[in-house]
């Protein structure tokens, strides 16, 4: 069984395919960073990176994927190599215009229409980040600690919560749905489109867009699924796909 990397700019996000005779399908795990000690890449098939990668982990540079590798029509060239696959992947299992929400260390929005072409975007920070500068930039709000922690105590659909870390959970969350609704308002209605979400604070985000009336489809590991389909299994990018 070989492995998949995606390099983010928060954490480590990787992918495992299924060995003979399982169900078809991919493990995907998440983790803060490198391994502590790596011992080779060999069951390395592919791998992508759209945050920094340290100096001397010695990941091979040809199994690495770049932006020209994803098939996504009139694409920018400097556009994030984890919107391109996220929005490709959504539209190829999709078969129509997809908007993918990605709910990361940034929230992405992306939209490509019914035949494949990215048709631009917005960027915002992510929940973590919020939450984070609130607690940095104010001298009365606490910061609150990476990770679940506060946020996987306060009830998404909590309206008007007392305690001060719940109220900031609580704004947070509903600043990054509110701008995923209001882009899901704002897309053409002449081309049917269908809204994707994705990303490490998808399912906090899912009770919310559901309470305010969007059907999103929930993917959490859309970039490496698409990274899985664009490298074969003996590491190479596929040019089939091309």
């Amino acid at each position: 069984m070989g492995r998949l990397l995606l390099v983010g700019n928060s954490r480590w996000h990787w992918a495992e395919r299924a060995a003979a005779g399982q169900p078809e399908g991919l493990r995907c795990w998440h983790e803060p960073g490198p391994p502590p000690a790596p011992q080779g890449w060999s069951d390395l098939e592919g791998w992508a990176a759209v945050g920094a990668v340290p100096d001397g982990l010695g990941l091979p540079p040809q199994r690495r994927l770049g932006l020209e590798r994803v098939p996504l029509a009139e694409m920018p060239p400097w556009l994030g190599l984890d919107r391109a696959l996220a929005g490709w992947q959504a539209w190829r299992r999709q078969g129509q215009g997809v908007l993918v929400a990605d709910a990361g260390t940034c929230l992405s929005l992306t939209w490509v229409d019914g035949r494949g072409r990215f048709r631009g975007g917005r960027l915002s920070a992510g929940l973590g980040l919020q939450l984070n500068s609130l607690g940095v930039a104010t001298a009365a709000l606490p910061e609150l600690p990476p990770g679940a922690g506060a946020m996987d105590r306060v009830d998404p659909l909590e309206t008007w919560p007392k305690a001060t870390a719940a109220a900031m959970v609580q704004g947070c969350l509903r600043a990054c749905a509110a701008s995923i609704s209001q882009a899901w308002g704002d897309l053409s209605p002449g081309d049917p489109c269908a809204l994707w979400l994705t990303g490490g604070d998808g399912p906090r985000l899912m009770p919310l867009l559901q309470a305010g009336g969007l059907a999103p489809q929930l993917a959490p590991d859309l970039c490496l699924e698409a990274l899985a389909a664009l490298v074969d299994p003996q590491g190479v990018p596929d040019p089939q796909l091309s």
